[in-house]
């Protein structure tokens, strides 16, 4: 069976010298290859049809057989790596927390244990009668969090 290991080996170079990052890489039962790449800028097609055959060219089928798919992340897709956060610095995401929270907000940082998303909510102030709408931080890290999208907007 071919593995992970050996297609990073094949690509690694390649999406280091094109700023490109992995997002997935699977290989399933009988050898089905999935590889899902992503760029700051995007990813155009014509780089997952080079980049696949780079992969198919490293590879024998006369020894393995293999079904072999790559694609550029998808928009609207939860955030799996650090190289998709950053990319998304700035932009609109929502949120949906290990503890079953849902918010929406701005991607404002990115660290390596986390990041921080500003959001708007309307706050009771003393002295007030009516809730004003007020921006603040929330700090977010990865293993509380079970998924974050960027939101598509119009």
């Amino acid at each position: 069976m071919i593995n992970e290991s050996k297609i990073e080996d094949i690509i690694a170079d390649k999406l280091q010298q094109d700023n490109m990052f992995v997002v997935e890489l699977v290989v399933k039962p009988g050898n089905k290859i999935n590889v899902v790449i992503d760029h700051e800028n995007g990813v155009p097609i014509s780089y997952c049809i080079e980049l696949s055959r780079l992969i198919e060219e490293n590879l024998d089928r006369d020894t393995e057989d293999f079904e072999l798919e790559v694609s550029s992340a998808g928009i609207g897709q939860p955030l799996k790596v650090l190289g998709q956060y950053k990319k998304n610095i700035g932009r609109e995401v929502e949120v949906l927390c290990t503890d079953g929270k849902k918010f929406e907000g701005k991607l404002v940082s990115v660290l390596e244990e986390g990041f921080e998303v500003e959001i708007e909510e309307k706050v009771k102030v003393e002295g007030k009668k009516r809730k004003e709408l007020q921006v603040r931080t929330v700090n977010c890290k990865f293993d509380e969090v079970k998924q974050v999208k960027d939101i598509i907007s119009f």
